[in-house]
């Protein structure tokens, strides 16, 4: 027993030995590793920022106040590149600017240390996901799409307006419009992207106009990107009223029927633009009832009929939804079945005839009312009214004034 107490304590005494040895060491012998010099850290940057554009990139921060600071490297690629910026300001209000050029559409990390005179460096500044932009994403960009339902409106002193589709997306810059005016020049217009319009002032009708759009990836991006491809704007044109003095009457069995002598169709192409009442309107009998047609020459071909005015009575029946329907010639296209028949639209659509267009009215149907036709219509002479309902929902209808515009 009492030989194993002594081992015990041997043990003891040589830890004790150990540690007291140990501890002799100087807290400077790291020293040794470092050839005698100390570790000496230049301050780091300070709100580094990453600024994107195109096939480049600007990166920006805050100097440190470390007056020691000579210069700061900013390394990427894994360290295979770099850029070398001099240190000229050590005011933290201050902000330094490194643009890198010659970069590939990519995401980069960056590295960012200061250096002190003798070559001390910082620790790491790392700025990650710092996206450079380029031709993928300006293939992804389109032009700022026109208002197709009501493109343009010429106006009374010559100049002519565009209507474009609001963006969504908040990071179009501008839409540049190209147009021909009246003396033969090119001029240049921008259409901001808070404005759903623009006005082409002394704009040379029937010439075409052109469009751009631009946009930066993100806000505080550094360069703009024009989209691939410069669009045409739809055709603007000049409305002419079409001729009402060559309107004819034409009676088909099926077709509404005046109410009395003096309520007959011409009242429509009388010229008289303002809601009447009777008996200076077309005033149906009530029988066939809605849906019920109309039907008239205009006298002459119209090779772009584009617009309707319509106009009510003072006071009722008057049209609130009613199709337009038009062709150039007639022979052997007349339908024998009534606008009120289920298969009267197949039928006109098999004889030739074209819908030229819909007008609903979400008023009382009294005041004169404009709706645009589709684009690019057939030639048109005859035209064919299909009344499907009247504010009243009653079978008469009611009608003051009926004008077409053609397009040129």
């Amino acid at each position: 027993m009492k030989s194993r107490k002594y081992s015990i304590y041997g043990w003891v005494l040589l830890a004790l030995l150990i540690q007291v040895l140990g501890c002799s060491k100087k807290p400077n012998d790291y020293r040794s590793f470092l050839e005698g010099k100390e570790l000496v850290y230049p301050g780091i940057v300070s709100n580094p920022q990453v600024l994107p554009g195109n096939g480049r990139l600007m990166l920006t921060w805050n100097p440190n106040p470390d007056p020691s600071i000579r210069k700061y490297v900013v390394y990427w690629n894994n360290k295979g590149d770099s850029i070398v910026l001099n240190a000229t300001s050590h005011n933290t209000a201050d902000t330094v600017k490194c643009i890198i050029n010659n970069l590939a559409e990519y995401v980069y990390t960056f590295f960012i240390y200061s250096y002190d005179s003798i070559g001390n460096r910082s620790v790491t500044t790392e700025i990650d996901n710092a996206k450079v932009y380029g031709p993928i994403y300006r293939s992804g960009l389109h032009n700022r799409p026109p208002n197709t339902s009501n493109p343009s409106v010429v106006n009374a002193d010559g100049s002519a307006t565009l209507h474009f589709l609001a963006l969504i997306d908040t990071i179009n810059i501008t839409t540049t419009i190209k147009y021909t005016d009246n003396t033969g020049a090119t001029i240049t217009r921008f259409l901001s992207r808070d404005s759903g319009n623009i006005t082409l002032p002394n704009y040379k009708m029937s010439t075409k106009v052109t469009y751009q759009s631009s946009f930066i990836p993100k806000k505080g991006a550094i360069d703009t990107f024009n989209t691939i491809t410069v669009d045409t704007f739809p055709p603007v044109y000049t409305y002419v009223m079409c001729d009402k003095s060559l309107f004819n009457t034409i009676t088909l069995a099926n077709d509404l029927k005046q109410y009395d002598a003096s309520t007959y169709l011409a009242r429509i192409w009388d010229g008289n633009m303002q809601a009447r009442d009777y008996p200076n309107v077309f005033h149906s009998n009530g029988s066939p009832a809605t849906p019920g047609n109309i039907t008239f020459d205009m006298g002459k071909i119209y090779a772009n009929i584009g617009r309707i005015e319509e106009t009510g009575r003072t006071c009722c029946h008057n049209p609130t939804d009613f199709e337009v329907w038009g062709i150039a010639d007639t022979t052997g296209a007349l339908s024998s079945l009534g606008g009120n028949n289920s298969g009267w639209k197949a039928d006109m659509l098999a004889k030739g005839w074209t819908m030229l267009g819909e007008v609903i009215r979400t008023d009382d149907g009294m005041a004169p009312f404009d709706a645009g036709l589709m684009n690019n219509p057939p030639p048109v002479r005859f035209i064919i009214i299909r009344i499907l309902d009247t504010y009243n929902h009653s079978g008469y209808v009611n009608i003051s004034q009926v004008t077409f515009w053609n397009r040129q």
